[in-house]
């Protein structure tokens, strides 16, 4: 039975004159569609489910649900219909297509839809009809051929250039022509593109075939080649067979030949007057390119060079921004005895390619080693003018030996100082190569990732604080967050291009990128790489940076573990970082029960050498090893001058900080180092 027949039946007789809508719109095999395009709901009447052959069940009330009927090329072909009236701000629109019916035939069915929009000229909903044009068609089979090739023809310019305007690169647009989308559709097997540069073709796409041949990479525009023709005189060239190929182009004909190609046609690139290339199209099975073809072509070939020009400008700005941006980045890194390090940095495939981060790893006094990374806010030239001011900043006072927390508030005053409305975050590390400790201070970045040697990887908390160049009352805290770095880990320091993902939250973005690091290469520097490899399709949006650090070896056990840190002339701030190095030693090496004791003598000691000496000050906590655990306390100045106990009766006038190291400590004393002294001080420390 035909089943267009049948679309009848279910239909109830109209009743007294005049009948009800729905029984005419039933009758002549029409049904009504409401689209609301906001919610991506579609409604389909009973009518309209009857044309296309679709049962309430099968039907989800979705566009996408009409894809058991829709065939793939039809649906495309109606989105870039509708989507062309959109962008033209018409009012209606229509088309006819095929749908697939339930016995796999094809037949023509008609749609036509009225667009409403809101008061700000927005598309919100469609209201239209849907119905069988099989009878309306069936007697025009010469013009529905000629319309279908000439829908096909337009389809085939309307997607080529859809996909053509998402493209950014030479290569994006290359790869949209070689795709099933591009000039595939034509019926071309081959591709050919070559640039124009000076007075030579620079061959840079031979797609579909594998006949890229080196000698031919590089032509000269004067050489009897079809690109070269095409380029020189701006002219098309068809060739219909492949004996008037051989003819006309001896030298390529060789290469050409092993194709099976019956016909080929050569366009020129024009944009803007100028030629950029040329484009060659190989056919098979091909003998003919009639007018309507080759108007066609020639407009396909106007939107190519469009892209292309695009693509190559963009190409060009951000090759300028990649080079600004790592020119202020640092060439090459520190080698650190006991340490590994590895960075990699990508910037945004979006915008201008500019942004604000940066990385850094720094040596200090001491044999210590700061590693940091950051980024400006911003994506512009100015974050990254910004970002290459604070880098250096930041090396300069750590250099100078300050701490980790001075640091970064001199360097957060100095943002404020300029003449910018940026802040920067920031996460710094003070690394003891020796010991592998660290003293991290965090302002306002994400925390960093700890990846153990049992290949567990997870974010360690460092205490926060606001980023850099806030505005602030009083001083700024930048509180430190002390950690051991054991034999095998590594320390992931990243900014949030790498975990930033379109509509997921952050920390479901820094989950997945410790899953990854669990997956990565072993290799450090291929790790940095890999992670900054568009990791789930994140790169674009932002640009990203990561530093690695690993402790690749335990050091030699000379005098047991050891911590440094530095305190400048007068930085009496400085004195609270100690005391949270102390204290974090001391529980890590299972000194709980002299904690205080040991901080409270290390901060005399310290403050000591500030308030008497007028310079600076090394201060060292070591673990000695033996029978006897022992936890010793060394504050060295450039002073000559030792310290005297005073008598009891004289505490009042000075010397209370030695008497109070003096009845802390289980022992200390003074050691002449040439230009200076040392001061130190012990405490037995029995385990738990």
């Amino acid at each position: 039975m035909d089943t267009r027949d049948s679309l009848t039946d279910p239909v109830r007789e109209p009743g007294p004159w005049p009948a009800e809508a729905e029984s005419t719109l039933a009758l002549n095999r029409m049904g009504t569609f409401d689209w609301d395009l906001d919610a991506g709901r579609l409604h389909l009447d009973d009518s309209a489910l009857r044309v296309l052959e679709l049962t309430a069940e099968e039907y989800d009330g979705t566009p996408e649900g009409l894809g058991v009927r829709l065939p793939a090329s039809e649906g495309a072909r109606l989105d870039a219909l509708f989507s062309q009236a959109l962008k033209q701000r018409h009012t209606t629109y229509g088309a006819y297509f095929r749908i697939r019916r339930a016995d796999g035939t094809l037949r023509w069915t008609h749609t036509q839809g009225h667009i409403r929009r809101d008061g700000q000229g927005r598309p919100r909903r469609v209201l239209g009809i849907i119905r069988d044009a099989t009878d309306e068609l069936s007697h025009s089979t010469n013009r529905l051929t000629l319309d279908n090739h000439r829908r096909h023809e337009a389809s085939v310019v309307e997607e080529t250039a859809a996909a053509l305007a998402h493209a950014r690169t030479v290569r994006d647009v290359i790869d949209v022509l070689e795709s099933s989308r591009g000039l595939g559709r034509l019926g071309a097997v081959s591709l050919m593109m070559g640039f124009a540069e000076g007075n030579r073709i620079h061959l840079v796409a031979e797609g579909r075939t594998s006949s890229f041949v080196p000698e031919l990479e590089y032509t000269r525009i004067d050489a009897d080649f079809p690109m070269s023709e095409v380029v020189r005189t701006l002219t098309p060239r068809y060739l219909v067979s492949r004996e008037e190929f051989a003819r006309r182009y001896p030298q390529l004909w060789p290469h050409i030949a092993p194709l099976d190609a019956s016909a080929a046609a050569y366009l020129p690139l024009i944009a803007q007057g100028r030629p950029l290339g040329a484009l060659g199209l190989l056919f098979r099975h091909k003998h003919t390119f009639p007018a309507g073809e080759r108007s066609l072509l020639t407009a396909l070939t106007s939107s190519i060079a469009q892209s292309l020009q695009r693509a190559k400008l963009f190409e060009q700005e951000l090759e300028l921004a990649e080079s600004l941006q790592r020119s202020m980045l640092p060439h090459s890194l520190p080698d650190i005895p006991g340490m590994r390090t590895a960075v990699s940095y990508r910037p945004a495939r979006s915008g201008r390619g500019m942004g604000g981060d940066w990385y850094d790893v720094i040596p200090l006094p001491g044999g210590r080693v700061a590693a940091v990374i950051g980024d400006v806010q911003g994506h512009d030239t100015h974050a990254t003018a910004v970002m290459g001011q604070l880098r250096i900043v930041l090396r300069a006072y750590a250099a100078e030996g300050h701490s980790a927390a001075t640091v970064l508030s001199r360097a957060s005053a100095f943002l404020r100082d300029l003449d910018t409305d940026r802040f920067a975050t920031c996460l710094y590390a003070e690394v003891d190569p020796t010991t592998g400790w660290l003293r991290m201070v965090r302002a306002g970045h994400l925390d960093p990732l700890l990846s153990r040697s049992d290949g567990t990887c997870r974010p360690f908390p460092v205490v926060g604080s606001l980023p850099l160049g806030m505005p602030v009352v009083g001083t700024p805290d930048y509180p430190v967050t002390a950690m051991e770095l054991e034999a095998g880990e590594t320390l992931l320091m990243f900014t949030d291009g790498l975990v930033e993902q379109p509509g997921k939250d952050i920390e479901d973005g820094v989950h997945d990128l410790a899953a990854a690091v669990t997956r990565g290469p072993a290799d450090l520097g291929k790790m940095a790489e890999w992670l900054c490899e568009e990791p789930g399709g994140r790169a674009g949006s932002d640009d990203m940076a990561v530093l690695l650090l690993r402790r690749d070896r335990q050091p030699a056990r000379q005098l047991g573990r050891r911590l440094h840190q530095h305190v400048a002339p007068g930085d009496t701030r400085a004195l609270a970082g100690i005391r949270q190095m102390v204290q974090a030693a001391a529980r890590a090496w299972n000194a709980d029960p002299c904690v205080d004791d040991i901080t409270q003598a290390t901060h005399e000691l310290a403050a000591n050498a500030l308030e008497h000496t007028g310079g600076g000050a090394l201060v060292t906590v070591r673990l000695l090893g033996g029978a006897e655990r022992r936890l010793r306390v060394e504050v060295e100045d450039a002073s000559s001058v030792h310290p005297v106990l005073p008598a009891p009766e004289r505490s009042g006038q000075g010397g209370r900080g030695l008497l109070l190291v003096d009845r802390l400590a289980d022992v200390w004393g003074v050691e002449s180092r040439g230009v200076g002294k040392l001061v130190w001080c012990e405490f037995i420390c029995p385990s738990d």
